[in-house]
């Protein structure tokens, strides 16, 4: 039976192959195949709102419940995803707990803990607005126009100097490329390097990155993870021309690279001539030890250290840098498209103004107490739940590792609850192998809230713990 549903504007083609008949057993079971199948196909891609389920139900002549109950085991399979409210709307097609955001919607939790964000509440306008007038006042006419492809010598100024002081960074103006943000520089890179031979990821890391790789045709193989880190090691049985880490403090789990191993990566680099992407994500959030440097102090022509201003003040501005090895300084312009079409002129004279007047390491002292304040209140707040807690140390995010069988349920009840989360399972390499253990978890951002709406998120993340039997 083929069908249209029209809940109001919204029209959904399903094929049932077969007459339904009202009552008749199997009906429920159809509605499911062809909704997987729909799913599957890629026909309903990942956003695709559903129609309601009365709306649904009358169309096909179903009583309501069957296709309630059809929406909610396609929910639990990780299919759908509904919250009330919000409706019914299809997810990541490969059944993995990604987040999927309904098309034409703008559905934002009522309390977000997504991660990666910073506070944007607590972004300097006053000072970033003076900053500008003053970048702009003396700004000569020529820094209008386009110039050098590398970025405004301004900004790059003002990094070597910053990077050096702050995270131990080797460099001078020449060997640093201004681009529009960390993902911009992996691809970059990816370009750089081709689509003939994979890059190498850590089994559990950000997704955005394999993903943006994917696009370009460039495959990624995962290396495995303990206590220590990445397994460098690893490296040597691998046919790569480069490795992508976060070794001052892993995403997610937290723990920075162990120093043998940072030394081992880098001879590794060089015995293969082969490049390490260092992405410093959130080095200037450091809580309860002392900062790990950069891993490109250890060899500046083998490691790439990649950075941004995401986390320290917003990701709308679309300003991030690379501190290139001297011999991929060139190919990265030429990648780029040997000019500077991705990067706003006068962002980066802000940007270079207000590191250079200080108020750039103002900022980032102020935040940094504001995060350990948040962290110590999520730990306190979660001191009796049945879950262990990684990545204290640094950073806007913690892991929460759950018992086996607790993410999909915590997920589900965040959502109801308006919860903005992440589970872990998304952030594991799809080709990560049996040996890398696959704990379930959730990866907490207590960066995006803003304080007047903090406590409120937290608590409500404890309810959902609690409700779903890990509470403590």
């Amino acid at each position: 039976m083929t069908s249209w549903a029209n809940p109001g504007t919204r029209d959904l083609h399903l094929d049932l192959r077969e007459t339904i008949t009202p009552g008749v057993r199997g009906a429920r079971e159809l509605l499911l195949t062809a909704l997987r199948d729909a799913v599957r196909s890629g026909r309903l891609a990942a956003g695709t709102m559903l129609p309601p389920s009365r709306s649904l139900a009358v169309d096909l002549g179903l009583a309501r419940n069957t296709v309630a109950e059809a929406y909610a085991e396609l929910v639990a399979e990780g299919w759908l995803a509904s919250r009330q409210g919000a409706g019914t709307w299809v997810v990541n097609t490969s059944g993995a707990q990604r987040p999927a955001r309904p098309r034409g919607m703008n559905v934002t939790p009522t309390h977000n803990l997504m991660p990666g964000n910073p506070d944007v509440a607590e972004f300097p306008r006053s000072e970033w607005a003076a900053a500008t007038r003053r970048a702009l006042t003396n700004a000569p006419t020529e820094a209008l126009r386009r110039g050098d492809p590398r970025g405004r010598p301004e900004l790059r100024d003002a990094l070597a100097d910053y990077l050096a002081r702050v995270r131990g960074v080797r460099t001078s103006p020449e060997s640093i490329v201004i681009c529009a943000g960390v993902r911009h520089a992996v691809e970059l890179m990816g370009r750089v390097f081709g689509t003939q031979r994979p890059i190498a990821v850590e089994a559990y890391g950000l997704f955005v990155f394999r993903d943006a790789l994917a696009a370009m045709g460039i495959s990624t193989v995962p290396i495995g993870l303990d206590d220590h880190g990445a397994i460098v090691a690893e490296l040597d049985n691998l046919d790569v021309p480069a490795v992508l880490l976060t070794p001052a403090h892993h995403n997610p789990y937290g723990m920075p690279l162990h120093p043998s191993r940072r030394t081992a990566v880098v001879e590794w680099a060089q015995r293969t001539d082969g490049y390490v992407l260092d992405d410093d994500y959130d080095g200037e959030f450091r809580y309860d030890r002392q900062p790990v440097g950069a891993l490109q102090a250890l060899s500046p022509e083998r490691v790439v250290y990649l950075g941004s201003a995401s986390k320290s003040l917003s990701p709308v501005l679309r300003l991030g840098w690379m501190v290139l090895p001297t011999d991929l300084v060139d190919p990265v312009i030429e990648a780029e498209g040997g000019s500077q079409f991705y990067v706003d002129g006068i962002a980066q004279l802000t940007m270079a103004e207000f590191i250079t007047s200080g108020g750039y390491d103002k900022h980032i002292r102020r935040m940094r107490m504001r995060y350990r304040r948040r962290r110590d209140v999520i730990v306190q707040a979660l001191s009796h739940a049945d879950i262990e807690i990684r990545g204290l140390d640094a950073g806007l995010n913690l892991t929460l590792t759950l018992p086996n069988g607790a993410e999909h349920e915590v997920l589900q009840r965040a959502g109801e609850a308006g919860i903005g989360l992440q589970g872990l399972s998304i952030m594991r390499h799809p080709q990560a192998g049996p040996e890398i253990p696959r704990p379930d978890g959730l990866v907490i951002g207590f960066g995006t809230p803003a304080d007047h709406a903090f406590p409120a998120a937290i608590d409500a993340l404890r309810a959902v713990l609690n409700a779903s039997g890990v509470g403590g």
